[in-house]
């Protein structure tokens, strides 16, 4: 039996850790050990729930089993975990008053097999790690509202190109020293498009767990509902806390009415994600007579953005556009987006739209940036999803074993809706919570004159009153 005894001081109030702690999940995002985590039981933290964690232990990694045995909400969780080769029964306490805590641990392991034959290894080998994973709790929970910036090993890993895309893999997001979300977000209100699944539904779920109001936008009622009750199971929310608009964003008088319906919902709206995306390696156009990509990836998170502006304002709000790393590879070009059929490709195409939604981003910060409303757009890694699979099945088989999961592609969206470092920033572009140049391959830098010359196109293409002009 190894028992271990510890505390650190926390500047937070132990309702915050508490709440935080008590969905053992988040452990993966402060735990250097915890490659993984995963709530099992569906809804709030309770006696009973389960959750599903990987951690590397001896240099192998190990799939443990955690069941909260003792749940006291401010005070107290305990909390049993078996796995191959090891029992643990793990209590954490919390005493302080609002402005400071103490979070105290007390950690027993019982070892089996040629774990147990180990144990002299063992023990100052879980002494470190428990020494490490207190550590990374206290940053994880200490508000930190530093501006970002970019290093000078990120800065010339991204003009390599190779290294820097090597860092768009899961080992670019493991390589952050902190992936924590632990600012709730109490009587905020965040709407996502594409939050039916992958990184859209990781995207509202992590929100949900903040304690925001979370709408989904999406164009199938069916796959909408269904996204709602697992966004709920995964953050333990009130039911009427997740809400649901229906609108198809090949539409553009749908994508208007979703946001005129959002609006009459929520006078204020605090963070607005435009996730959604598609890439379309056949030639189409919507009803609007608009290529499906450019409508999809550009003309909607336009018009949705437009037509929520007086909320944003009301709010002080955040955007979020959701680039790519293939905008990398394409300059700005107005014209294309309006190309003839015979010179469509699937990938040029989403690579276009793509850089000309960061061109937008930018535009959209000078513009109302003075009035208190965040712009910021960012790229999301490599992400394995179901999209991805459809629209690139040979990357997605080549690269999967290093590809990002859909939490890990959501962590940066949600830090930038959510922390108070990313107040900021306005008009950039990140990756893993790091601004990032938006050109490193000749040509492809654009001007401020070219994204006011791209929002002129929006206005004329799409057809809407854009705020501030009739």
């Amino acid at each position: 039996m190894i028992q271990i005894n510890t505390h650190t001081d926390i500047p937070r109030s132990a309702r915050d850790c508490f709440a935080y702690l008590s969905d053992f999940s988040t452990c993966e995002q402060w735990d250097p050990a915890v490659y993984r985590a995963r709530k099992l039981t569906p809804g709030k933290p309770r006696i009973g729930t389960e959750f599903r964690v990987i951690v590397s232990l001896l240099g192998r990694r190990k799939t443990l089993r955690y069941r909260i045995t003792e749940l006291m909400a401010d005070e107290r969780i305990t909390l049993r975990g078996r796995g191959a080769g090891i029992a643990t029964t793990e209590t954490i306490t919390f005493d302080g008053d609002d402005g400071q805590c103490r979070v105290a641990y007390r950690g027993e392991f019982s070892l089996r097999g040629p774990t147990a034959r180990a144990g002299r290894l063992a023990h100052p080998f879980i002494h470190r790690m428990i020494s490490q994973a207190i550590k990374g709790l206290k940053a994880a929970l200490t508000v930190d509202d530093k501006p970002r910036r970019q290093g000078w090993l990120s800065y010339a890993a991204d003009r390599s190109v190779l290294v820097g895309e090597a860092l768009f893999t899961d080992r670019g997001y493991f390589a952050m020293s902190n992936r924590s979300h632990a600012e709730f977000m109490s009587d905020r209100v965040v709407a996502v498009t594409g939050a039916t699944g992958g990184i859209g539904q990781a995207i509202a779920s992590e929100y949900a767990r903040l304690g925001a109001r979370v709408v989904l936008i999406g164009r199938d009622s069916q796959r909408l509902a269904d996204a709602a009750q697992r966004v709920r199971d995964v953050a333990g929310s009130d039911p009427t806390a997740v809400e649901t608009i229906e609108a198809d964003l090949l539409n553009i008088g749908q994508v208007q009415r979703a946001g005129q319906q959002l609006l009459a919902r929520h006078p204020r709206l605090d963070v607005l994600i435009n996730n959604a995306g598609a890439m379309f390696h056949d030639y189409a156009t919507s009803a609007d007579g608009i290529e499906r990509t450019v409508a999809v990836n550009l003309v909607a998170p336009f018009v949705l953005t437009e037509t929520v502006m007086p909320g944003l304002l009301a709010a002080g709000g955040r955007v979020v556009n959701m680039a790519s790393g293939g905008m990398y590879a394409a300059r700005l070009n107005i014209d294309a987006l309006s190309g003839p059929a015979e010179a469509h490709g699937g990938l040029s195409a989403y690579a276009r739209a793509k850089r000309a939604l960061v061109a937008l981003n930018f535009h959209w910060s000078r513009r109302y940036g003075d009035a208190g409303i965040i712009f910021n757009a960012m790229h999301p890694g490599w992400v394995a999803t179901p999209g991805v699979a459809k629209a690139l099945p040979r990357f997605n088989a080549l690269l999967r074993p290093v590809l990002r999961d859909a939490r890990m592609g959501a962590d940066t969206a949600v830090w930038l809706g959510a922390s108070a470092a990313a107040r900021h920033a306005n008009g950039q572009f990140f990756l893993d919570r790091t601004p990032r140049p938006t050109a490193v391959i000749p040509g492809t830098r654009f001007k401020p004159s070219e994204a006011q010359s791209l929002y002129g196109w929006l206005r004329q293409t799409s057809g809407i009153d854009v705020h501030g002009l009739r």
